[in-house]
């Protein structure tokens, strides 16, 4: 299966790139992993609706410039559906077997994803009420694919 994880804005903390790099790694022996960045806008800190929403589209437009073509898209959204690891872990596995040969993730940056963008997903998913960081929701994704493909081989993982 081939996984593709497309975010708004460049990973600046060592760290997280670091976390990235371990999980690029230990995902190469389950999946083909593409990760892309689009570039993000500088949001005023008083911004607008109307300077907001124009950031979201610029964002928006540079996301559907590097969707794959045929891809499932799983946009991360607070408003979408919530699994638990060995669900979410269910849910790749069906896809798989129903034929889906590439899932492509979408994470949002600070002011999150443009309409456009939540249209054209396939399945938008949360996790958590929370607001997160979009350059911790990289690494927590990533975990969690790579937590979702040990649950489908049956290799252990900490609970």
């Amino acid at each position: 299966m081939k996984i593709t994880v497309i975010t708004v804005g460049k990973l600046k903390e060592k760290f997280f790139r670091e976390a990235v790099s371990e999980y690029e790694k230990r995902l190469g022996r389950y999946c083909k992993l593409e990760l892309f960045e689009a570039a993000d806008e500088k949001t005023p800190d008083k911004a607008s609706e109307i300077q907001r929403e124009q950031i979201l589209q610029r964002e928006g437009e540079r996301i559907l410039r590097l969707l794959p073509e045929g891809a499932y898209v799983v946009t991360l959204e607070i408003e979408g559906r919530k699994f638990t690891s060995e669900a979410f872990a269910s849910k790749i596995e069906r896809l798989g077997v129903g034929g889906v040969g590439h899932i492509a993730f979408v994470i949002g940056g600070s002011l999150g994803l443009h309409h456009a963008i939540k249209a054209r997903a396939d399945l938008p998913v949360s996790f958590s009420d929370m607001t997160f960081p979009h350059q911790l929701m990289r690494v927590v994704l990533l975990e969690q694919i790579y937590r979702a493909f040990r649950i489908i081989n049956g290799e252990p993982y900490h609970k």
